[in-house]
């Protein structure tokens, strides 16, 4: 029996047949098993406790569990199969992903969800266009290997990608806006208006232009509003933000909150040298231009110069053996 199923994959999937069907038997076996696995065994003892403790607590509002209810992640059982179990892999994730600008609590697992589907999906997508190609036409071993495993590989790296250029994109901006920012910041306390004041405004007006950095701002000032320290809030700003520039800001105001001397003028300092950096970041990318360009030069201008020059003489040439040939 065995043999005559080997025959009729081998027949109707080529000589890697068997080996095609045992991979996609063990997908599925692995998907009907990966539920049982995931699930969550619950200790009796756990249960009593907190039974008992439910019991000891107070009665909540019914009001508060339906709004909680509607808001349960459906990811939340698959937590530990999902999110990395080490608490420095873990911090560092979430810290990428802030980063790029996912804020969510449940980012992390979104993240390890999207690389797990999408490379399974992309797995199975392979597995169907090579079964397809064998069933067409003979093609061979390395073709059915490099069909399958590419596919898979593109959509597991695929939200990884898409992560670091949205974080790059994002720091990019912020460097961008960061000199006007603190032009503006620096009028509002000239203005009179206090550091908190002078963060709200700012993160107002350059919502249209940098709603990244104006998101930066605007958290920092929900948080100073909810009675978080500020030298801390703006620690948290420089870590998550990632960039120096915004770290040396965060530098030059807490050692004037700490040594009393005036904002204004250490916003005046700093923002003058900001605009310096951003003109010799501008210089920078002028002075790299003509070697970016001469690579293009010559590709495209190079050969066909060539071929007006040469080309005459080169025809002229052919003609005249032919003629001489000839005769």
């Amino acid at each position: 029996m065995l043999n005559t199923v080997n025959q009729m994959l081998t027949e109707a999937l080529g000589p890697l047949g068997p080996l095609l069907a045992l991979g996609f038997l063990g997908v599925v076996l692995v998907l009907i098993a990966l539920p049982a696995m995931l699930k969550k065994e619950t200790d009796g003892f756990a249960k009593l406790k907190a039974q008992a403790q439910a019991a000891k607590s107070p009665r909540k509002d019914d009001s508060a569990d339906l709004r909680r209810a509607g808001k349960v992640d459906k990811l939340e059982k698959f937590a530990h199969f999902l999110e990395p179990q080490d608490a420095e892999q873990m911090s560092a994730s979430r810290m990428k992903l802030l980063r790029a600008g996912y804020r969510a609590k449940n980012a992390v697992r979104m993240f390890h969800f999207a690389q797990f589907a999408l490379g399974l999906g992309f797995l199975a997508f392979g597995v169907m266009y090579a079964m397809l190609m064998q069933s067409k036409q003979e093609v061979s071993t390395q073709f059915l290997v490099l069909s399958t495993i590419i596919p898979g590989a593109a959509g597991y790296y695929l939200p990884q990608y898409w992560v670091q250029r949205r974080l790059q994109s994002r720091q990019q901006e912020i460097i961008s806006g960061f000199p006007d920012a603190l032009d503006m910041m620096l009028v509002c306390v000239e203005a009179g208006q206090s550091l908190d004041q002078s963060i709200n405004r700012v993160a107002k007006e350059s919502r249209a232009g940098y709603p990244a950095l104006a998101d930066e701002f605007e958290m920092v000032a929900h948080e100073v509003k909810a009675g978080k320290e500020r030298v801390q809030v703006l620690k948290d700003m420089s870590e998550r933000v990632g960039i120096p520039d915004v770290s040396s800001f965060v530098t030059t105001l807490v050692q004037s909150a700490t040594f009393g001397t005036s904002i204004a003028e250490a916003l005046r300092v700093y923002s003058n040298e900001m605009r310096d950096k951003r003109v010799m970041r501008a210089e920078e990318k002028a002075n790299t231009l003509p070697t970016k360009l001469t690579l293009g030069t010559m590709m495209f201008t190079v050969p066909p110069l060539m071929i007006i020059l040469i080309g005459p003489s080169v025809h002229g040439i052919a003609t005249t053996l032919s003629m001489g040939a000839g005769q």
